[in-house]
């Protein structure tokens, strides 16, 4: 195995990466294998969790690869961390990293200097070292800055290691000073994240307008919502500087202009009306996104929804919706008639009553798996629902996840079972309220042993609601 090439030996340890224990084994074996396995291991060290003895271990390696200049200058500053002879790394270990969490380096800069009792206030001297050393010997693919803005104050004068960024993540505290440099330097950004916490927005605005392939962005509200139509309008414009790159978009909030209709390569969207705000919403009802494949809501009307997917010409293969109301047929019916490659789907504004639910299974003959959310307040007929999947269902569907949001009747899936004869077997998940699983879960348990052991179901989970480990779209 020793004299494998470094391709073959590169394409075992891509398998391995994830295994942490397997793939720190292989260090060991002999040189070419060190060799391969320490760029990988070094592309991202914030990728792995680490003790704090492995971070101060770390922070080590990286200050052993400073200069004799570098470390004269901090000792002069009074941080005397060289008392030991550190020997040069066999490898230039800073050239491998690629992905920066200034978080994460924030994290094992402050458990290291906790532990060599240095004064916090000099973390900021050491911090500048670092920083110049990866400007010397790398550049980054990646850069995450979060919610530390006076980090982004120092980051200015490192153009080299930030300047073939293609994944950059920052939020509304990012110093706009920086972003207008980082601006002049990098017009590579394929993803952007910006997580908006205040109206401070102008530095993200000019890095937008000077990207040449901007594929992905993200707009992201995580607890403060702020209704500001100003801030809304201009980000939507900048992104029409893009509009031929853009393919994937989150926004977390109601369109305020007409600019998605700009964005005609749009494959996957994903809108969270974060203001609960219900008017108004014509930007979205009129706009026609031709290659959309991907469609994510949360809190938008189903009549809204409706107008969208009649305008996406057959394309959508996902669709993820979450608004609690009942849908009037409109939303099923625009589904039915205008989505045949739709493969996955998940809807909590339902009406298991309609005709449409019927068509739409006969309609898309490529739906493979199906999520139906019960919400408070919405009644969902689950023995007619179960009915109806039971007789209508493609031959292709076999994945379901169910959420109740009450106690539901046993009878009527064990119908749905013991219809579901001479189908792919099922991969089932269930997910109720807590009182409904505590008080049903060891019945459930017993009807979905006793159809496992007759071949209708293949896997089945029964989810605690305080405890989902699974996404929307991901299955047992």
């Amino acid at each position: 195995m020793s004299e494998l090439n470094k391709d073959v030996i590169f394409l075992i340890l891509k398998n391995l990466q994830n295994d942490s224990k397997s793939f720190y084994s292989c260090l060991l074996i002999n040189r070419i294998w060190c060799e391969t396995v320490v760029p990988i291991l070094w592309k991202n060290p914030s990728r792995h969790h680490l003790t704090e003895n492995a971070c101060k271990i770390l922070l080590s390696v990286i200050l052993s690869h400073l200069s004799g200049e570098s470390k004269n200058n901090m000792m002069n500053q009074g941080i005397d961390l060289f008392t030991e002879t550190y020997q040069r790394p066999l490898f230039n270990y800073i050239s491998f990293w690629k992905h920066l969490d200034t978080k994460f380096l924030e994290f094992i800069m402050n458990v290291f200097v906790r532990d060599k009792n240095i004064e916090i206030s000099k973390i900021s001297i050491i911090r500048d070292e670092i920083l110049n050393l990866f400007n010397l010997n790398t550049t980054f693919n990646s850069l995450s800055i979060k919610s530390i803005p006076k980090l982004s104050y120092l980051i200015s004068g490192t153009d080299f290691c930030f300047s073939k960024l293609e994944y950059f993540y920052c939020d509304s505290k990012t110093n706009s000073n920086f972003l207008g440099g980082l601006a002049l330097s990098n017009k590579s950004i394929k993803k952007l994240g910006f997580n908006m916490h205040t109206n401070n927005y102008l530095g993200i605005i000019k890095l937008i307008k000077v990207q040449k392939n901007l594929k992905e962005v993200d707009f992201i509200y995580n607890h403060l919502r702020i209704s500001n139509e100003l801030c809304h309008k201009s980000l939507e414009e900048s992104l029409i500087n893009c509009e031929n790159t853009i393919q994937y978009l989150r926004i977390d909030w109601k369109p305020i202009t007409n600019f998605l209709s700009n964005l005609v390569n749009l494959v996957s969207l994903y809108i969270i009306n974060s203001c609960y705000d219900y008017t108004n919403w014509n930007h979205l009802e009129k706009v026609s996104l031709p290659l959309l494949k991907f469609l994510k809501t949360h809190q938008i009307s189903s009549w809204i929804l409706a107008c969208l997917i009649k305008n996406t010409k057959g394309n959508l293969i996902e669709i993820n919706i979450h608004y609690q109301d009942v849908d009037d047929g409109r939303l099923l019916k625009a589904i039915s008639q205008n989505c045949p490659k739709l493969c996955y789907l998940k809807l909590s504004s339902f009406n298991s009553n309609s005709l449409d639910f019927e068509n739409l299974l006969i309609n898309c003959q490529s739906l493979i798996g199906l999520q139906i959310i019960g919400i408070y307040g919405c009644f969902i007929d689950w023995d007619k629902l179960f009915e109806t999947l039971a007789k209508f269902s493609p031959f292709s569907l076999f994945k379901f996840k169910f959420s109740f949001s009450w106690q539901y009747k046993l009878k009527a899936l064990k119908l749905f079972f013991d219809n579901w004869n001479d189908r792919n077997p099922i991969l089932l998940q269930i997910i109720s309220t807590e009182y409904t699983y505590i008080q049903q879960q060891q019945q459930l348990e017993d009807l979905f042993q006793i159809y496992k052991e007759k071949g209708i179901i293949k896997k089945y989970d029964l989810e605690n609601p305080n405890n989902i480990s699974y996404d929307d779209f991901e299955w047992i």
